[in-house]
């Protein structure tokens, strides 16, 4: 294994592990703390907002960015490479838009829901903000994960960015559907989000959808 191989190994293990942190967190926060802090005592409540809520945001926030730098880097050597495709850019954009959220919807409207600024404006408004924002995240994760482990996995490593041996019909789609559901994190409603249950058969509902797209068309 020559210095770049090992660089290159390096990397992807750093991706995974930040990632392992970043959806952790994500997970926690969807699938056990929201449900806890509907329970909890007025007492309690406001102990985990004060000291549990901002530690795991930390964890949270960071694990996104040193996932999304670290896999900036594989990125650049995919293509480097010649092995980007269509499954690639998909799981790409999909964590892009995670990192995004996380960054400039979520943390921020956290700060505000939690207290953490002072005068910063409707801590309900900007609860439910972070939520549909978290929500959509979560919905992301499972194709984000498909696309990220098919394309050198399942024999993706060449292909199909809008050529004619397949990908553009089914790409141009799925990347349409990718956004719309993006601005629906923003400014839309969680619909079928609402439950833990709703979000999680979502997620892996759109996997099968995205992924059929970039398969079949």
């Amino acid at each position: 294994m020559n210095t770049m191989d090992f660089l290159n190994f390096l990397f992807r293990w750093g991706h995974v592990l930040f990632g392992i942190t970043w959806i952790g967190m994500l997970y926690y926060f969807n699938f056990v703390q929201g449900a806890y802090f509907k329970e909890a005592t007025p007492e309690a409540l406001g102990d985990a907002k004060a000291k549990l809520a901002p530690r795991a945001l930390w964890w949270f926030r960071w694990g996104a960015m040193f996932t999304f730098l670290t896999g900036l880097v594989l990125l650049v050597g995919v293509m480097q490479k010649g092995t980007l495709n269509d499954f690639i850019l998909v799981g790409a954009l999909l964590g892009t838009l995670m990192f995004l959220n996380v960054w400039l919807v979520i943390w921020p409207a956290q700060k505000i829901a939690l207290g953490l600024v002072q005068g910063g404006g409707d801590a309900a408004a900007a609860g439910a903000k972070a939520l549909l924002a978290s929500r959509t995240n979560t919905l992301f994760s499972a194709p984000m994960a498909y696309f990220m482990l098919a394309s050198p996995h399942m024999g993706y490593n060449t292909g199909h960015i809008l050529s004619a041996e397949g990908g553009g019909v089914g790409f141009i789609i799925a990347l349409l559907i990718v956004v719309a559901l993006e601005v629906n994190g923003l400014v839309g409603k969680q619909g079928a989000m609402t439950t833990v249950r709703g979000v999680i058969v979502s997620s892996l509902v759109l996997t099968v959808v995205l992924a059929g797209l970039l398969q079949l068309m």
